[in-house]
């Protein structure tokens, strides 16, 4: 987008914008260590962190496996190339945000345009890494999520290539949490489906940003949101794949008697993907349907930013869509444990909207 904060796996959070009065915001002292600190946990927007682990829970999900040590590598390896997404992000975006947001950490000079390069080559060689202990499938899905990480925020950020590359970057992700595990990565594809769709609607917002603009793109991220919503609150029950204990699983080949899943009794993964779907429509929705009145960078960033927060319920209810409670619990405290993080007084220059 046009002079955002937007980086390939997902939107990034803006950053604090300046104040009612028109002054920016605090900026640390540079050459201090805590300065030099609150620069770069404003570069890697730490924060955001948060919405990165429930991609590779929900691929895992999505195969019905368990997490473990492998699923822990591909998080890793997640983490690793968002962070790098959002170093190269602001390298490639220095000249611009040299007029349009000079309290950046890269314009302002508090981190040198080399040193975030560099850093943005090691996260990326230590993201792969990650993904090749994890196994040769994780790496295998992986190396075109970096591909796609690099050409997004190089080339494809400002052309109309850009919510594509966005939205198949976070489908990627998710993907390789399916790969680290043991069943079938073509499992995951309707969940990754699911959630490449949210995140080209809100990169689609995220593109005007900075200057407002038409109505249309935050009304087709609501209509997106309703959609989403529809298939995980009304159509759970036609997708979830039922686990059935290991000495039932012979006896659930195709053409023996039993309930099909269409007539089968809704499961309490049912209702709670439904209670998760719904607490993804509520996060986005209210900010989209703002912006849809109000087409005006500050309510358009306010919609970019519920868009970002609601990708941890939505990564919640996919897993939970997949039959997994206790993994969907699990991804679902990310996002009060990202809202603590980021209201730490460390981190306030770090925002989340």
């Amino acid at each position: 987008m046009p002079g955002g904060a937007t980086s390939a796996c997902g939107p990034a959070p803006e950053d604090a914008a300046p104040t009612p009065g028109g002054t920016a915001p605090r900026t640390p002292r540079p050459g201090t260590r805590s300065g030099r600190a609150e620069a770069w946990a404003e570069l890697l927007r730490l924060p955001a962190l948060f919405t990165v682990p429930g991609d590779a829970l929900a691929g895992a999900a999505a195969t019905g496996a368990r997490p473990g040590h492998r699923t822990l590598l591909a998080i890793g390896s997640s983490l690793c190339l968002y962070q790098a997404g959002m170093v190269l992000n602001d390298w490639a975006d220095r000249a611009e945000d040299a007029e349009e947001r000079p309290h950046r950490p890269i314009p302002s000079g508090r981190i040198r345009p080399s040193a975030a390069l560099t850093a943005a080559c090691a996260l990326t060689g230590a993201g792969l890494a990650l993904a090749a202990a994890a196994g040769r499938p994780a790496l295998a899905v992986a190396t075109p999520l970096a591909a796609t990480v690099w050409a997004y925020d190089v080339t494809l950020k400002h052309t109309p290539a850009g919510p594509a590359a966005m939205a198949a970057a976070r489908g990627l992700d998710l993907l390789l949490g399916a790969a680290a595990g043991a069943g079938p990565v073509r499992a995951a594809l309707p969940s990754a489906a699911l959630l490449s769709t949210h995140t080209l609607a809100v990169t689609a917002v995220s593109r005007q940003e900075t200057r407002g603009g038409s109505s249309l793109r935050p009304l087709a991220a609501l209509a997106t949101t309703g959609m989403l919503t529809g298939l995980l609150t009304g159509l759970v029950g036609a997708h979830r794949r039922p686990r059935l204990p290991a000495g039932r699983r012979a006896a659930a080949a195709p053409g023996l008697p039993g309930p099909t899943p269409a007539h089968r009794p809704r499961h309490l993964t049912d209702h709670l993907a439904t209670a998760l779907g719904a607490a993804y429509a509520a996060t986005a929705a209210r900010p989209y349907l703002h912006a849809v009145l109000n087409p005006s960078p500050p309510l358009t960033r306010r919609a970019v930013g519920g868009g970002i927060r609601a990708t941890v319920p939505l990564q919640a209810a996919l897993a939970a869509r997949s039959g997994s409670a206790v993994t969907s619990l699990l991804v679902a405290a990310l996002a009060p444990a990202g809202r603590r993080f980021a209201g730490r007084t460390s981190m306030r220059q770090v925002s989340i909207t």
